[in-house]
């Protein structure tokens, strides 16, 4: 039998170590379902996370409306109209004009053009001469260009050579510091560009790219901000081989400092961590890390509409020039039918030139997003070291503890992850060590449960003859608990017991009187659970719960007070059914009245009594003084007592001091106050004005304005005070023929517990 459990074992470690190493294969070789699961976790950061957006860029956007025949009508306008926007801009203050369009073609609406295209048959003399004094469009919008001076053109990236018709001209050569050389072999590069006619290129200020190449599903979650063109152009000269940025780099170059060029530099051995890409490009008061190939994650915000100014309110001058005046202007569209959409993280479809936004308002607030080249080795480490582990300790431990421990590590990485993508931009994949790491583990538990089973029951078994059914769910649960130890920690104590439970009980037979306990303790324990309380003991017709243990709560002293309140409500309906069943036997019922008090404070929590048996309860001070204020409920005449730190953690509760107050057996005196409601009505405050003025006269032992004062307050009738004005009144009686020894602080003295 032995040798067959050993048998087993080890086949058991060879299938988890062959499943291990299918994993960590499975995940080197990044098939697209693998990298499907790791964008799905990096998107969920991105939309739990999205980036604030800030004020820097704006979008003059080519809209639906733009485009009516009695606006600019289609696309493409006539290039004079588009100078015209860019002098509309450079007058409203633009910082930089960047356009998310490529002039591929000269203008067909420029006069030279038509005249070329107008048969000669048909052409005037007159009207040949007029085309031939007109100025050409292309022209008019490289002056603009000119005079503007911070203009940034687009070209766009194609898989051909056939379509490049010359090199894109480059404004600001790249600048690579020493230890940087190696990066241009690293770059992503294409073989052709689709670039704008060549007298746009050369006016404009700067020249970029806004290449976007999609994942392989087809969402932008990255792009490159460098890359190398290489190839020929359309006549099969070779293009010289040329690092160019993009056209939010470029566009940034602009806004900022365009005599100084993109620089490139290796991460300094003083800046360096395991958490470094190796290169940063230094872009005025910016430094942006790369990876090899030049990439950078976009962290995108929200689409945000009101980032669009249509073109045609720019044109004629309809919006105010501080929309515009000193923010980096992107030009591009958002109509549907010139078919520039997106797909994002976020869920959504945008236009593509609000990519370009995200890019330059990403680099401007410096925040980030870095999937750096040995996060892939540091994934698979972690996963086999922890599926390892797993396959280790699987015979020693039980399937439950396994399973948490699954449970929690999963838990640990997912947090891990997006706590190190939200505050230090850095992309974890939490999805594929998490699935190889619950694969394996519950393969494990599955393997060992025939073993672990009958031993856990057996287990279960004999602590059960110790402990409550209760407290054994919750050990299964957490196995560290089952110790004698506990701690120090705030807590809030409830005692509360029947009013005359005595004379009760001797009117009823046993059974009856179990019937009326069960009756009582049914709805109040109901309300204690219902608030997050803890019930430690019956005793009697008395009850015992306490709260912020086991379990932490942050209201604990509201909910305590909630819960009394609940309890006396639920005192209603069982008066009323005793009622009714007494009147149908034809004999007397008297109504339930319960005292309840509550205090707060530091208590002794944990599991007390002896090896062979114990409970959790509490231990302390703040659990005396429970218990004497529910006693002292019948001195007072009231419900509900609560000391005073419950009272100083609900200060909108309509409760109200009663007396100073010293406890048999404590040399401490504690302020006590009584509870009336969850919320101070306008009567409430009204008593609470003049019954503050009776206890300023009592204490000052003005025996007369104290009197006058609990006729004032007896006027207003709140239910449940009259007996503590009753027994007030016979204080000051008494304090009037037998005055109190000299130096009396208003202390009541408790003649019981």
């Amino acid at each position: 039998m032995i040798k067959l459990i050993l048998a087993n074992r080890l086949f058991h470690t060879v299938l988890l170590l062959s499943l291990l190493l299918g994993a960590l294969y499975v995940r080197e070789r990044d098939y697209d379902w693998v990298r499907a699961l790791r964008y799905l976790a990096f998107d969920s950061f991105n939309q739990f996370y999205p980036r604030e957006s800030n004020n820097q860029v704006v979008i003059a956007d080519i809209d639906e409306t733009s485009l009516r025949d009695d606006k600019l009508g289609q696309w493409p306008w006539p290039r004079s109209d588009v100078a015209a926007l860019v002098d509309s801009l450079k007058a409203m203050g633009a910082k930089a004009v960047a356009f998310d369009i490529v002039f591929a073609e000269e203008d067909r609406t420029s006069p030279s053009v038509l005249l070329r295209k107008i048969p000669q048959d048909v052409l005037t003399p007159d009207v040949k001469e007029t085309l031939e004094i007109l100025p050409d469009h292309d022209d008019i919008l490289a002056k603009a260009f000119v005079d503007a001076g911070n203009v940034v053109t687009g070209f766009v990236w194609t898989d051909s050579s056939d379509a490049t018709r010359h090199a894109p001209v480059l404004s600001k050569p790249i600048m690579f510091a020493k230890g940087a050389d190696n990066f241009k072999n690293t770059l992503y590069n294409t073989a052709g560009v689709t670039t704008n006619i060549l007298k746009l290129e050369s006016a404009a200020a700067g020249n970029g790219s806004f290449g976007q190449r999609p994942d392989f599903d087809g969402v932008i979650r990255r792009v490159p901000l460098l890359f190398v063109v290489k190839g020929t152009d359309i006549r099969g000269e070779a293009l010289p081989e040329t690092i160019y940025p993009s056209l939010s780099l470029e566009t940034l170059r602009i806004a900022g400092d365009p005599k100084s060029p993109h620089q490139v530099r290796a991460i300094k051995a003083s800046e360096a961590s395991y958490f470094s890409y190796p290169f940063l490009l230094k872009r005025g008061e910016h430094k942006i890390p790369f990876d090899e190939a030049g990439y950078f994650y976009v962290h995108f915000s929200p689409y945000d509409p009101d980032k669009y100014i249509p073109a045609w309110k720019i044109l004629d001058r309809s919006i105010e020039p501080s929309k515009i005046a000193g923010k980096i202007v992107i030009v591009g569209t958002s109509s549907i039918g010139l078919k520039d959409v997106r797909a994002t993280p976020l869920g959504n479809e945008i236009p593509g030139v609000d990519v370009h936004r995200n890019i330059i308002e990403q680099i401007i607030d410096g925040r980030f997003l870095m999937r750096f080249s040995m996060m892939r080795a540091a994934e698979l480490i972690f996963t086999a070291v922890v599926a390892l582990l797993a396959i280790i300790l699987a015979p020693f431990v039980n399937a439950l503890l396994l399973g948490l421990v699954t449970i929690l590590i999963v838990v640990a990485v997912n947090f891990f992850s997006f706590g190190a993508f939200a505050y230090r931009g850095i992309l974890i994949d939490p999805v594929y060590p998490s699935a190889t790491i619950l694969v394996i583990f519950f393969l494990s538990a599955l393997l060992t449960y025939i073993r672990t089973e009958v031993e856990r029951r057996a287990v279960k078994q004999a602590f059960g003859l110790y402990i409550s059914p209760e407290y054994m769910q919750e050990l299964t649960k957490h196995p560290g608990r089952l110790r004698l130890g506990g701690e120090i920690r705030p807590i809030t104590v409830m005692f509360t017991d029947i009013r005359g439970f005595t004379g009760i009980a001797e009117r009823l037979s046993p059974d009856e009187l179990i019937q009326l306990m069960n009756d009582f303790l049914t709805p109040m324990s109901d309300r204690v659970m219902a608030h997050r309380g803890t019930i430690d003991k019956y005793m009697g017709d008395a009850m015992m719960a306490f709260w912020n243990a086991p379990l932490d709560d942050q209201n604990h002293e509201r909910n305590a007070c909630l819960a009394a309140l609940a309890m006396k409500s639920a005192l209603e309906p069982l008066n009323q059914r005793r009622a009714e069943a007494a009147q149908q036997q034809g004999i007397s019922s008297v109504d339930l009245r319960a005292g309840i008090g509550i205090n707060s404070g530091a208590g002794a929590v944990g599991n007390m009594g002896s090896r062979q048996r114990f409970a959790y309860s509490v231990l302390g001070d703040t659990v005396n003084l429970a218990s004497r204020l529910e006693g002292q409920t019948k001195t007072y005449g009231v419900d509900i007592l609560i000391g005073e730190n419950t009272y100083a953690a609900i200060p909108d509760f309509a409760a109200l001091e009663l007396d100073l107050l010293r406890v048999q057996g404590k040399d401490k005196t504690v302020r006590i106050y009584t509870l009336l409601a969850s919320m101070k009505s306008p009567e409430f405050m009204e008593l609470e004005t003049a019954h503050s003025q009776f206890l300023k006269a009592y204490r000052a032992q003005d025996w007369e304005g104290a009197l006058r004062q609990i006729e004032v307050c007896e006027a207003i009738d709140l239910a449940g005070l009259r007996k503590y004005y009753t027994v007030m009144r016979e204080r000051i009686v008494n304090a009037k023929t037998t005055p109190p020894v000299s130096g009396w602080d208003g202390v009541y003295i408790a003649q019981s517990k």
